[in-house]
């Protein structure tokens, strides 16, 4: 990319703050153009790329097809490393048409009916898993008893692993997505995929009602490679835990940090409870700045000309704390008409398991504000957060009732 000599280049990613809100920075930069950043390019390298903060530019790199998610370009900027000839982490990753092929093969698994029929499983799991928590001696770790697990063992359900093989992934996911040690990462990656390549070849032989059973069914007619099916697979793994693990989480927390607001959503019946759960994900926006893309060809984006090679960094974040779109963005309001969010993403990539994360959200909330009204965060909020990750979460959740 070419830039001024007077140009400022911030280094990226940014550190949110104590509090785990947004970095402020991201105030500043809404205020102009698209700027300039360094962002990592393996083996200590790094490159320039132009960071979208608007809300209205953000959607426009979300949609736009001559900005590339293909991680296999030349040159492709990526937010997890992997060694140069890594097959792409998912279709995630890809453009259409390839994208759409890949991803129609699992649309059906999270239509509003599919996951209508899972909420009362569902609802079973939240309901076991809160009576093994109620009888934890306090103070008791919320997370590590019921929001990391739940969505954990919801997802794997779905694909068909067994739910003895769960904590495997939730270690091998985040080891993966931390990026604190590169070899590391790649290596649970592997195993991660390994694993998952195993189960579909057994699946293959033993069909059951489960999405990889139902992917080696695609790969055994010769329309998905292997390494196609662990890519879907992998994706759904890491993103139906992942993300869903850390939202609820911070849900929770954010009515623990505030009484009126946790008095107020568990009122009549939880009623508010559907659109604290999206005002929740808007100021939280936990997919950090993880979306990356390549200028295919010539463009203007925002007021600013992206050059074709050009890396775009797309600030989830920034978007969903503009101020002109929602006032008064660092604050949560549960009066907000947050319907435009960006969490889920948007355009073509959007979020196929949104209905299915949802459910979760809002059946888990109300469960367990109905159980504990009496719950109470037993640590300093600004400990509990985890720092440097792909994906914005909880490193614990130590409560009282």
């Amino acid at each position: 990319m070419s830039l001024d000599a007077q140009t400022r280049v911030l280094d990226w990613p940014f550190a949110r703050t104590e509090n785990g809100e947004p970095p402020p920075i991201l105030d500043e930069l809404r205020k102009a153009p698209p700027c300039a950043v360094r962002i990592p390019a393996g083996a200590a390298e790094s490159r320039l790329a132009w960071l979208v903060t608007r809300y209205a530019d953000v959607r426009q790199a979300l949609s736009d097809p001559r900005l590339s998610a293909d991680e296999r370009l030349p040159g492709a900027p990526v937010r997890i490393q992997l060694p140069p000839g890594s097959n792409p982490s998912s279709f995630l990753r890809l453009d259409d048409p390839e994208h759409a092929r890949l991803r129609g093969l699992i649309q059906t698994e999270f239509t509003m009916r599919r996951v209508r029929g899972l909420k009362e499983p569902v609802q079973r799991l939240i309901d076991d898993l809160l009576d093994r928590f109620e009888d934890l001696e306090k103070p008791a770790d919320l997370h590590a008893a019921f929001s990391r697990t739940l969505p954990t063992l919801v997802i794997a359900r779905l694909l068909g692993v067994p739910d003895e093989d769960s904590p495997f992934f939730v270690e091998k996911t985040r080891v993966t997505i931390s990026q604190e040690d590169p070899a590391a990462a790649y290596a649970a990656f592997v195993e991660m995929s390994d694993y998952l390549a195993e189960l579909a070849r057994r699946k293959t032989k033993r069909p059951e009602d489960d999405l990889i059973s139902r992917l080696a069914v695609h790969h055994a007619s010769g329309e998905i490679t292997m390494d196609e099916l662990v890519g879907i697979a992998r994706l759904v793994l890491v993103a139906g835990h992942e993300t869903t693990t850390n939202q609820i989480a911070l849900n929770i927390l954010g009515l623990l940090q505030d009484d009126s607001l946790f008095a107020k959503v568990a009122a009549d019946d939880g009623a508010l409870i559907p659109g604290y759960v999206e005002e929740s994900m808007r100021y939280w926006s936990i997919s950090q700045d993880a979306m990356l893309r390549q200028a295919l060809e010539d463009l203007d984006l925002g007021g600013v000309p992206v050059a074709k090679g050009d890396a775009v960094v797309i600030s989830v974040p920034a978007g969903n704390h503009d101020e002109s779109v929602f006032a008064c963005p660092r604050t949560i309001d549960l009066d907000r008409d947050t319907g435009g969010h960006l969490q889920w993403g948007y355009g073509p990539h959007y979020c196929q398991g949104a209905p299915l994360a949802r459910m979760e959200m809002e059946l888990s909330l109300r469960t367990l504000l109905r159980r504990f009204p009496t719950l109470r965060l037993a640590a300093e909020p600004s400990s509990v957060f985890r720092r440097g990750t792909v994906f914005h979460g909880v490193t614990g959740l130590p409560v009282t009732w």
